[in-house]
């Protein structure tokens, strides 16, 4: 499991907490590698950060030999943003828009990319207009619902995976960023009710699991939470992590740590290959 995470990586929230990124959990993308999940089938998406190279290497010749080649900039700006080449992603969604004006997905990943590079409410603005009523997609609410949790909006961004979850029942990536928005809301009891589901279903990877590990550690219960984490990371890996978690609630600001501080750990275990998802 990776410590390297991008916000929202559960995705997602405006910038990685220092408890998330000790962690390698908070906001996640909808699919592998994108903050909320891009549109395209979840199940042929790359996984580590190799394949996303990979795949970074496939599209961009095809990119820069037709800049106006739909699939072409949508697949390349995808491996750009689950790479955190964030800027990069945004030039080229921003003018694959300007081309082609009536398609939705790419409006979507363009919100998407907005939220990565900070400008929130333009994001929360595209993917509003992403959002077909009569053709609801969940990955765009879902996206829509890590956005407004970065505007600290909790209750909305509550409605919005809901009525996600109605789509996609049980998706663990949406149960994982409803679950961080309820920690986020204080309601901590029913953030573990919400993480645990999605941690027993099946799809769930590592930051499912971490962002458990999150909430039972805000919540004081240690032990617990280093029993979830050793799913994912060796003993030594897990007793260092929980060591920084324990330390780090104790601190007054460890809410305001959790909601986006830029306060360092101390010391991070070496991450190996680096998780995927999209989630949000």
């Amino acid at each position: 499991m990776s410590i390297r995470i991008r916000a929202s990586r559960f995705g997602h929230l405006a910038a990685a907490s220092a408890i998330c990124l000790a962690l390698g959990a908070c906001q996640m993308r909808g699919g592998p590698g994108d903050v909320t999940g891009s549109i395209g089938t979840k199940q042929t998406q790359p996984r580590t950060e190799a394949q996303w190279r990979s795949e970074e290497a496939q599209w961009a010749p095809r990119y820069e030999a037709n800049q106006k080649d739909r699939n072409a900039a949508f697949f390349y700006a995808r491996a750009l943003r689950a790479l955190d080449k964030n800027a990069q992603a945004l030039a080229i969604l921003e003018g694959a828009v300007l081309v082609h004006t009536e398609d939705r997905e790419l409006l979507g990943a363009y919100g998407r990319s907005l939220a990565d590079n900070g400008r929130l409410k333009q994001a929360d603005d595209v993917l509003s207009r992403a959002h077909m009523p009569e053709r609801p997609d969940w990955r765009i609410l879902s996206a829509q619902g890590t956005v407004a949790d970065q505007l600290g909006e909790h209750d909305r961004a509550q409605q919005l995976y809901s009525a996600a979850l109605k789509l996609a029942p049980s998706e663990p990536t949406v149960m994982s960023n409803l679950g961080l928005s309820l920690a986020l809301s204080k309601r901590l009891p029913d953030a573990e009710r919400v993480l645990r589901e999605a941690a027993g279903g099946p799809g769930a990877d590592s930051r499912v699991r971490q962002n458990l590990v999150l909430v039972l550690g805000l919540q004081g219960r240690f032990q617990e939470a280093e029993q979830v984490a050793r799913q994912d990371m060796s003993p030594a890996e897990a007793s260092s992590t929980i060591a920084y978690l324990r330390r780090s609630v104790s601190q007054p600001n460890s809410w305001d740590l959790l909601r986006g501080g830029k306060a360092k750990p101390a010391a991070r275990a070496a991450a190996p290959e680096r998780a995927s998802q999209p989630t949000g």
